[in-house]
């Protein structure tokens, strides 16, 4: 059985496909209120902040892989997040399960430097203060032999169905509804970006690969970083719309910030969009050199397949 506890995100779901695809038909889907995502998937209802329900859901269970959510929210992290992460340690280690954790950038220094597996802890906000104290707790419970873990770890995401990242919300989004995107800061410096069901499909490589466990692995990128002129130019040219956009200075970011709670939440992220943004992923590609990494122009294109199935858009 291999477990996916927060299933009902985009990574939780495209997981569960790739899982099927090409590993396992015995999987096990957990949220509050999980859906199916292939036929044969197990769902099982539970409440992570609770210890007993975090324990019933990963009984079974050969490989299980947080990838839980929470919403941008700073107060909601700082009382949850630890708690969970918490439980999810605890019964891995009871139920002698192996963990997959699906982790991001907050708590790395939001500078031109390029990010390795390596890279120093320096949060600069309550929300990367709480990530780096997660993943210091899983790497705390690896070190001392109690858990058998993974880190998976990846930067800004986009990509198709139900994605919420800044670069969709702001970018794709708008676009394909004809709009102009917002770019924060400045529209000149590179953006790591890594497609969603890339995302998915390694860390499901790297779960089902005992050797890769007890270390961090940044998840696979196309190495061929566009800023965000370029990004936007190129998805318009993709969805069929004028690359119409503007940079949102500082100020003005902060106006949108005393009426709206999320722009506030996200502050503290605003360093990484005003210089490179540089991560990393060749030890990934090094071990795993037959994975093909999904290019932008390929991204764009099925996320742009995909809305027109959803629903055609009128530009008129």
């Amino acid at each position: 059985m291999q477990t996916i506890l927060g299933a009902n995100g985009q990574i939780g779901r495209e997981l569960a496909v790739s899982l099927k695809q090409n590993y396992t038909s015995d999987i096990r889907l957990v949220s509050r209120r999980p859906q199916k995502v292939n036929d044969t998937d197990v769902l099982f209802q539970a409440d992570l902040l609770d210890p007993q329900q975090t324990l019933d859901a990963v009984q079974g269970s050969e490989i299980v892989y947080l990838t839980a959510g929470l919403p941008m929210d700073t107060k909601l992290w700082v009382e949850q997040w630890p708690t969970l992460m918490r439980n999810v340690i605890a019964a891995c280690e009871t139920h002698g399960a192996k963990l997959v954790y699906f982790d991001n950038t907050y708590m790395y220094p939001q500078t031109d430097t390029p990010q390795l597996e390596n890279a120093p802890f320096a949060p600069n906000g309550i929300k990367g203060q709480v990530r780096a104290q997660i993943t210091s707790m899983l790497l705390d419970a690896m070190k001392q032999g109690s858990v058998e873990a993974v880190i998976c770890r990846a930067p800004e995401f986009y990509g198709p169905g139900k994605t919420q990242s800044i670069t969709n919300s702001t970018i794709i989004d708008a676009l394909i509804t004809g709009k102009s995107a917002k770019v924060f800061l400045r529209d000149d410096v590179k953006r790591s970006l890594i497609y969603t069901p890339d995302a998915s499909r390694a860390m499901a490589l790297i779960g089902n690969t005992p050797d890769t466990h007890g270390q961090t692995w940044h998840l696979p990128c196309d190495d061929n970083r566009l800023n965000y002129r370029q990004f936007i130019e190129l998805a318009a040219e993709v969805f069929q719309v004028q690359p119409k956009y503007r940079v949102l200075k500082r100020w003005q970011l902060w106006l949108a910030g005393k009426v709206s709670k999320t722009v506030r939440d996200a502050a503290e992220l605003l360093p990484r969009y005003e210089t490179e943004n540089v991560f990393v992923s060749d030890k990934f590609k090094a071990r795993f050199p037959e994975f093909k990494v999904t290019t932008f122009k390929e991204g764009l294109q099925v996320i742009w397949n995909d809305r027109q199935q959803q629903q055609p858009i009128n530009f008129k």
